[in-house]
């Protein structure tokens, strides 16, 4: 069973004022209304979160459908960029394993590994003892999933009071939040590279090819991080 003292004390950590749960929020209140403008029900809207539960996945399925997609595509581009999550569950993992845990609490917390989730984890990790971190980490993920379903469905009855500018304003909130905190934590020389070479490499890229710029960018980005890391770092 999940220790309820431990799963209390993730849910009471993504309430905090500072927590990245609250710019998540402000993006799915956008997510909410741009489902509605593109002509979903509130039922819809409901399930595409709490399937999804991933900001540019969910924005990249609504461009696709937004432009008439096949299926298969949508599929295939939401899977891409949600590929980004695979080296965050990495990370995260030998954090959270512990031998007298039983599986299906990992197989359960994996729908959780998004940005704001993974922030939360990071930051205060250390203050749990590890055989109950799975316990803090299932209640954390469930505090920002349910956010993000209840912003969802607040954008989308506040869908006719936001102009397009602001719908857009809403939606980049949780991506300057992450760059920012991860501004704050630049302690290695790889982390710092791959930051500063991210912010360069990203735009010039978008110049060659505006369409995979952000994969590539960041592929490349990681890449020369991990080698100066490797050659210079201590």
């Amino acid at each position: 069973m999940i220790n309820s003292e431990y799963f209390i004390k993730g849910v009471l950590c993504s309430r905090k004022f500072d927590s990245p749960a609250v710019a998540l929020g402000a993006s799915f209140i956008a997510i909410g209304a741009l489902l509605k403008n593109l002509g979903f029900t509130i039922q819809e809207s409901i399930f595409s979160t709490f399937l999804t539960y991933a900001l540019p996945g969910s924005l990249v399925m609504a461009e696709s459908m937004l432009i008439g997609a096949s299926l298969i595509n949508i599929f295939l581009a939401v899977w891409l960029v949600n590929s980004r999550l695979y080296p965050m569950t990495v990370s995260i993992m030998p954090l959270l394993k512990h031998e007298s845990q039983p599986r299906w609490k990992y197989y359960l917390s994996c729908h959780f590994v998004a940005v704001s989730s993974w922030l939360i984890l990071k930051s205060n990790y250390e203050e749990i003892e590890k055989k109950y971190r799975i316990d803090f980490w299932i209640g954390i993920g469930t505090a920002t999933w349910l956010v993000a379903i209840f912003s969802t469905v607040l954008g989308y009855y506040a869908a006719d009071f936001l102009n397009e500018n602001m719908i857009i304003g809403l939606a980049i909130v949780n991506p300057i939040y992450f760059m920012c905190a991860m501004i704050g934590v630049m302690k290695t020389i790889q982390l710092s590279s791959a930051i500063i070479l991210g912010a360069i490499l990203g735009p010039i890229f978008y110049f060659i090819s505006p369409e995979w710029s952000v994969l590539i960018g960041g592929v490349a980005a990681g890449s020369l991080a991990y080698l100066i890391g490797e050659k210079y770092g201590n």
